[in-house]
C-alpha cells in the first residue's frame, strides 16, 4: 500500500506539473513517535491558488482517546497502529474550476491478525463554486467505472456515503457535489483493497483533467469571485469542524503543515450573505442541500 501511494503522488503531481508549471516542493519529514511523510504543495501557480498531494507512513502507540475515536479497531486492546495514505486537494484560481479532494489510506491496529483489526478508507469528491451539469456527471462516472470493475453495487453505497459525510450539520449543506467515499472497508481483503485503491486513485485523472482544461481559462467576474471566496469558507468549515482525517492527523502528533495543507490560501466569511433567487449560486445552495443522483438525472 505504500508503493501505492507514492505511485500515486508521482503520477498526479506529475500530471498536474504539465498543466502548471510553476511545480512543486517537496518537503520529507518525520512524526515524532515514528514514521513520516512526503508533502508535495504547489502555491500561487498559474492555474492552481493552492495545491497539494501528500503521503504520510505513520506508526507507533495511539492514545485511549485518539484509538476510540479511530473508526474501526475498537476492540482492539494493542494500542500500537500503522496507517499509511496519500491525500490531495486542489484549488484553482478560477471561479468557474472546482476545487477537487481525494485520499486512499490503509490502517491496521496491533499485528494485524485479528478480524477487524486492519481497514481501507478512501474516495474523491468534488467542489464547485459554480455548477456545470457536464462536470458533475463526468466526474461522477469516471469513479463508477473504477468501482465497477470490483462490484457495481459499490458505487451507489460510496456515493450516499460521501453525500452523508461531506456534510455541515450547521448549515444544512453539503461541502460539494459528492463523489464517492468508503472507510472500514475489509470486504474484498487486503489484496483486494489495494486494487480497488489502485483504480480509484487512478482514475482521479481520467475524473478531474478534463474538467479543468475546460474551466481553467473562463471568464469571471470580481462577484464571481468572492462567491468563490465564500464557497471556500464552508470548506475551510468542514475541515477544521467535522473533517475525522484531520482530527486524526492532529491527535496523533502529524505534521501540522502537511493535515492544513487542505485548507485554501483564501477564503471569506460574509455576514448572512444570500444569493439572488434564480442565479447560478441559488441553483448551487438548492442542490448542497439537496444531493443529485447524477447519473440519472
Amino acid at each position: 500500500m505504500l508503493a501505492l501511494v507514492r505511485e500515486i503522488q508521482h503520477e498526479i503531481t506529475s500530471a498536474l506539473t504539465a498543466i502548471d508549471p510553476t511545480g512543486f516542493r517537496e518537503d520529507t519529514w518525520e512524526r515524532d513517535g515514528g514514521g513520516g511523510g512526503w508533502s508535495r504543495v504547489l502555491q500561487d501557480g498559474e492555474v492552481f491558488e493552492k495545491a497539494g498531494v501528500n503521503v504520510s507512513e505513520v506508526y507507533g502507540e495511539l492514545s485511549p482517546e485518539a484509538a476510540a475515536k479511530m473508526g474501526g479497531g475498537a476492540h482492539i486492546g494493542d494500542l500500537s497502529f500503522f496507517a499509511t495514505g496519500v491525500s490531495l486537494v486542489l484549488h484553482p484560481h478560477n471561479p468557474m474550476a472546482p476545487t477537487v479532494h481525494a485520499n486512499y489510506r490503509y490502517f491496521e491496529r496491533g499485528d494485524g491478525s485479528e478480524p477487524g483489526s486492519w481497514w481501507f478508507g478512501g474516495g474523491a469528491d468534488l467542489t464547485p463554486s459554480y455548477l456545470f451539469d457536464e462536470d458533475a456527471r463526468h466526474f461522477h462516472a469516471a469513479h463508477k467505472a473504477a468501482l465497477d470493475r470490483h462490484d457495481e453495487a459499490l458505487y451507489p453505497r460510496f456515493k450516499k456515503d460521501c453525500d452523508e459525510y461531506f456534510y455541515l450539520p450547521h448549515r444544512g449543506e453539503s461541502r460539494g457535489i459528492g463523489g464517492i467515499f468508503y472507510d472500514n472497508f475489509t470486504e474484498l481483503g487486503r489484496e483486494g483493497g489495494i486494487a480497488l485503491a489502485r483504480d480509484c486513485g487512478t482514475a482521479f485523472l481520467d475524473a478531474y483533467l478534463p474538467i479543468i482544461e475546460r474551466r481553467r481559462d473562463a471568464e469571471f467576474t470580481a462577484e464571481q469571485r468572492e462567491w468563490q471566496q465564500l464557497r471556500r469558507g464552508r470548506y475551510v468549515e468542514f475541515n477544521l469542524v467535522w473533517d475525522r482525517g484531520t482530527a486524526f492527523g492532529l491527535r496523533t502528533n502529524g505534521r501540522t503543515e502537511s493535515i492544513l495543507m487542505s485548507l485554501p490560501l483564501t477564503a471569506r466569511w460574509e455576514y448572512d450573505h444570500q444569493p439572488a433567487p434564480d442565479s447560478a449560486e441559488a441553483r448551487l445552495l438548492d442542490v448542497l442541500r439537496n444531493p443529485v443522483d447524477w447519473l440519472s438525472s
